[in-house]
């Protein structure tokens, strides 16, 4: 489990098809504090760890995974998002989020507003409904706050400081983006449906 709470940025330093997708992610966390099979959302992608070196870990990535997800987009010189797994007691500064994502979103519009940029994503169609105005999602690994709905189109806003630690300051329009829709909007969607 994680909260969307981004705590590195890490680069894409190699990519090598195996039959699954390999791949070396560069980071600032400590690695001697990291094991083999520790889990750690890359994008907002659960992904296991298989390798390490002093600075790197390596990851495998299923051809589902990377089917599902905007990971078929990564190159070598990427910028991630990176969030380590939960231990108890740690603190749930964003919401709820697994790394399994549910689809992918595109930025289809930007604006600026004072500070801080509007940015306007279109979501799936079949994932919409669990989109609400003042709930949350997970994108890149990035837990948000969606502002307002307009059928398959979402509306979020970046502050400066999210846009400094993450890589939101580097998005564009046309962007895929891996989105993840709070769990408890699935679950009350699922009871609502068996009602």
């Amino acid at each position: 489990m994680f909260t969307g709470i981004v705590t590195d940025i890490g680069t894409i330093i190699e990519l090598e098809q195996q039959g699954d997708l390999r791949a070396r992610i560069r980071t600032g966390y400590d690695t001697s504090g990291i094991d083999i099979g520790a889990s750690i959302a890359s994008d907002g992608v659960c992904l296991t760890v298989i390798a390490l070196g002093d600075d790197w870990y390596d990851v495998q990535i299923s051809a589902e995974t990377v089917s599902k997800t905007n990971l078929d987009g990564w190159k070598v010189g990427s910028r991630v998002n990176l969030e380590r797994a939960l231990k108890v007691g740690d603190e749930l500064g964003g919401h709820i989020v697994s790394g399994h994502v549910d689809g992918v979103a595109e930025i289809v519009a930007m604006a600026e507003e004072g500070d801080s940029t509007r940015v306007t994503l279109r979501g799936p169609n079949d994932l919409a409904r669990f989109i609400a105005p003042k709930g949350s999602v997970a994108l890149n690994g990035t837990s948000l706050t969606v502002n307002d709905v307009d059928g398959c189109d979402f509306g979020i806003n970046f502050i400066p400081h999210t846009k400094e630690v993450t890589t939101w300051g580097a998005a564009k329009v046309g962007d895929r983006v891996n989105l993840e829709i709070d769990t408890l909007a699935r679950y009350v969607a699922r009871l609502a449906e068996v009602s």
